[in-house]
């Protein structure tokens, strides 16, 4: 049976149990549409919450990340922290107030509808931009396993979302994604597995990683060290030299994670307000299978990738070009790879083509690096390159694009409720029926999934740009808002509004300055290297300094000008006390 076969028969099964759950759980109400009833155990609601924060990015992107260096690892702390704020500080008192969305909270917590607007504005721009991450996520899944284009690809993810996601709202999206999660963990723990074994012959990838590397008898990262280092690169432990700049990108991944619509609505959906925060429990517990496997990952399939191209060690000859393995000619179909014989000598250099080692370079007689891999492919292409079954290819193919799937329709619930319940149920039209809601809310999820696959075939930018974005908004207006909203009784509402409005511009404009005014190329201000950047604040960093911001804002026009009413202070009173909450209620 041939790749192509088995990975259809993987991916066309999952579809088949997606749209499967779908008809079983479809959504027959306002509630059951926004919050799956209000009745999702938290062990399932853990498990469904992990599948939609473990997007493309974590199943994908997150191991390259990874692979060019363990600093990178930031990317684990912050969203792992994320999800301990959100425990801690935002799910149990924002299942007590009982509403159904973000903007829901804002707009009744402030008694303002123009705090309700800039919510929704700030919920919009960043499960868009997100959302933009997830569908190219799936396209370049699909253009590798389905061997179709990745426009082709995006338009069949988007029919599979459209069925499961229009028909079944949030009660068949979180069946839908606990299957997910299966597939997904699955998929990304047995090849990691496979390669521990054959690596180092720890069964488990997180002690493999710290284990003995097989072949040479030397500490796997220290193998990896060494042979990075012989090809210019700097060592994979390598420190970080701008430790402020670390935190500040930590802490805006973390912050960020916590203010993530998408993933805050999740906790709107358990029966009592303690499930609230045993689901954020049950979902770390769930992302750190994950989470805790991507280090070993990256390093071994790095190490890997570099003995695919140096069978004999990096000062020996490299493979030949006409000799390359199976896997890499069928990457260089996508794109994801290419290959340019600089010096016509019908091999493959890959080394790091920076100033201090093309000297050394150059005395070997190369004439340039002259392979070009996509970090993105690492996860996807793993089982391939330590020749893993055929089956295990088609496992991860499924988990691939249910990690791209699971997240992508957690953000198209959110921009469908705070488009039906936020704008027209609570202010263009408050009379809507019931019937009429539930109407508005799928017609509005099929448009934003039309939108959605148009911007990922033409996407606005780089993905990590469109990425740093959403986060930064989340961190500068979403995470501060909530915070002051849940402990704070005298923030009123020209505090809140002007708070989200200064973390919102200054976080954006600071962004486009350095990677372009709306990501458009050759639009930026400045050139994005560390010498330009504000006390050395790199752009990606910039959204905790946008929650400083609100904070700052938010608390002096308050202190400056009227308290909130006395019934608003006394709901703020009540919602500290996180027990006793009843269903989520519409209004």
């Amino acid at each position: 049976m041939s790749q192509f076969v088995i990975n259809l028969l993987f991916v066309g099964a999952s579809f088949m149990l997606y749209i499967g759950i779908a008809i079983w759980a479809r959504a027959g109400s306002t509630k059951e549409f926004y919050v799956a009833g209000g009745g999702v155990h938290p062990v399932t609601n853990g498990m469904a919450t992990a599948a939609d924060w473990m997007s493309a990015a974590s199943f994908i992107s997150m191991a390259g990340l990874i692979s060019v260096g363990y600093v990178n690892s930031s990317f684990l702390m912050g969203w792992t922290g994320g999800f301990v704020l959100l425990a801690m500080l935002l799910a149990p008192y924002l299942r007590k107030f009982g509403k159904f969305t973000v903007p829901d909270f804002v707009g009744d917590r402030f008694n303002s509808k123009a705090a309700r607007v800039v919510a929704v504005i700030c919920l919009l721009v960043i499960s868009t931009t997100y959302v933009i991450g997830q569908m190219t996520g799936a396209g370049v899944a699909f253009a590798r396993f389905l061997e179709v284009s990745s426009t082709t690809g995006l338009i069949i993810a988007s029919c599979i979302v459209f069925v499961y996601a229009v028909l079944g709202g949030m009660k068949g999206i979180t069946y839908t994604q606990v299957a997910q999660y299966v597939v997904l963990i699955v998929a990304y723990t047995i090849p990691a597995i496979f390669i521990s074994l054959q690596m180092t012959g720890h069964l488990l990838p997180q002690t493999g990683l710290f284990g003995t590397h097989t072949e040479s008898g030397l500490p796997m990262l220290q193998k990896l060290d060494e042979v990075v280092r012989e090809l210019g690169f700097q060592d994979y432990t390598a420190d970080v030299s701008n430790k402020l700049n670390m935190f500040l990108f930590t802490m805006s991944l973390m912050i960020g994670t916590a203010g993530l619509p998408h993933v805050i609505i999740r906790f709107f959906t358990v029966p009592k307000v303690a499930d609230a925060r045993w689901s954020a429990g049950w979902a770390l517990v769930f992302i750190a299978i994950l989470y805790t496997t991507a280090p070993a990952v990256a390093s071994m399939g790095r190490l890997n990738l570099i003995n695919t191209i140096y069978p004999d060690g990096p000062s020996a000859p490299a493979l030949e070009y006409a000799e390359r393995p199976q896997w890499l000619q069928t990457w260089e179909d996508t794109g994801l790879v290419r290959f340019e014989d600089k010096n016509n000598d019908g091999r493959i250099q890959m080394y790091n083509e920076v100033p201090a080692f093309a000297e050394t370079a150059e005395a070997r007689g190369w004439a340039g690096n002259e392979l070009v891999v996509n970090n993105d492919i690492l996860v996807l292409a793993n089982p391939e390159i330590a020749n893993l079954p055929g089956w295990v290819i088609g496992l991860i193919a499924a988990g691939g694009i249910a990690a791209a799937l699971s997240t992508a329709a957690g953000l198209l619930l959110a921009i469908s409720s705070a488009i039906s319940h936020d704008l027209i149920k609570n202010m263009i039209n408050p009379k809507i029926s019931e019937k009429g809601e539930m109407l508005a809310a799928r017609i509005s999820m099929a448009v934003a999934i039309a939108i959605a696959t148009w911007l990922g075939i033409n996407p606005p930018g780089f993905a990590a740009q469109v990425v740093a974005l959403a986060f930064g908004i989340a961190a500068a207006s979403i995470f501060p808002v909530l915070m002051m909203g849940i402990f704070s009784k005298r923030i009123n509402s020209k505090g809140a509004v002007l708070g989200m409005l200064a973390g919102l511009l200054s976080t954006t404009i600071y962004i486009f300055l350095y990677l372009g005014w709306f990501f458009i190329p050759g639009t930026n201000t400045l050139a994005n290297v560390p010498d330009n950047w504000l006390f050395g604040i790199s752009p990606l960093s910039f959204g905790a300094v946008g929650a400083v911001i609100n904070f700052a804002v938010a608390f002096g026009v308050s202190y400056l000008t009227e308290e909130p009413p006395q019934e608003i202070q006394d709901l703020v009173e009540s919602v500290r006390y996180p027990k006793g909450a009843g269903g989520a209620v519409a209004h």
